[in-house]
């Protein structure tokens, strides 16, 4: 891919215009050999308004401390990452794109009144087994310095001929990774999809209502999976470290809710594993690590 140009916005796209275009986008097909853009898009000076702040704390479970909670920043990106991938040039419909993997770095505590500069763009186009991925990058920064980053990374059905991908080691060593060191147990209430969706902008009706859902073949509607992850965020927040760390998550099945799920932890030598559970304790909707960034 060549080196990305990036296209300076004076404000963040609505998310009713984002989602009206993913309407008119959705019989876009990837052909054989699918291409992406080399634009991205660049937001800067954007302040933190503390009424949107605090309903996403409530919503997420993340107490005030004076700083974002660390997924806080994706609230910033997502509009972004929506235009971007209703771009005329983009090879993928939005609509059926999963999202796979979240990876994100903080590099330090980021004030509640700090303004940040994001630019977001997209990369790592792969054909895998049943279809493609591609990663959506964000990089935030705030008077020059970059204090947060993350790799979201997207799923498309359709035109795979790729090589399955082996289990990696990590995968394989969480099948036999010691019994946790902290189980809870979590009521998901039916209206979760609606209330994330009133602060993330992110109205997929998937999320919403199980008539919505059910027109794109769900039984009923299922949880945001950047909900997921910061639920369970919000559960280790007093465990946080407060040099630079990377949390790295991978979305498996979908929760149906209203649900009873279980949250499991378990302390590492330099992080934490944790999981987000079916009521049956074995069944996975996510699975993620919290490690340190190496110097």
């Amino acid at each position: 891919m060549s080196e990305v140009r990036f296209k300076e916005l004076r404000h963040a796209p609505p998310m009713a215009v984002n989602f009206a275009k993913a309407v008119l986008r959705a019989r876009v097909r990837p052909g054989n050999a699918p291409v992406l853009p080399d634009e991205g898009l660049r937001l800067n000076d954007v302040a933190q308004k503390s009424r949107h702040l605090a309903a996403y704390r409530q919503v997420c479970g993340f107490s005030a401390d004076g700083h974002l909670p660390i997924t806080y920043p994706h609230m910033h990106a997502f509009p972004l990452h929506m235009a971007l991938i209703l771009g005329d040039g983009f090879p993928f419909p939005a609509m059926g794109l999963v999202h796979v993997r979240n990876r994100i770095t903080q590099f330090r505590p980021i004030g509640e009144r700090e303004q940040l500069n994001i630019k977001c763009y997209t990369g790592n186009l792969t054909q895998v087994e049943k279809g493609y991925e591609f990663s959506i990058f964000t990089v935030v920064s705030t008077a020059g310095e970059r204090v947060w980053q993350s790799e979201s990374v997207n799923f498309h059905r359709g035109g795979g001929h790729g090589e399955k991908k082996a289990p990696d080691a990590q995968r394989e060593a969480r099948t036999t990774a010691p019994a946790p060191d902290l189980v809870e147990e979590w009521e998901v209430p039916g209206d979760t999809g609606r209330r994330y969706a009133s602060v993330s902008g992110d109205r997929n009706p998937i999320h919403l209502y199980p008539l919505t859902a059910k027109a794109f073949g769900f039984k009923r509607q299922i949880a945001h999976g950047m909900w997921s992850k910061a639920r369970c965020l919000a559960a280790l927040q007093p465990e946080l470290p407060e040099q630079a760390f990377t949390v790295d998550v991978r979305f498996k099945l979908p929760m149906f809710i209203p649900a009873k799920v279980k949250f499991a932890r378990t302390r590492q030598n330099d992080g934490l594993d944790f999981q987000l559970l079916a009521a049956d304790g074995v069944k996975p909707h996510l699975s993620g690590e919290v490690r340190p960034v190496s110097d």
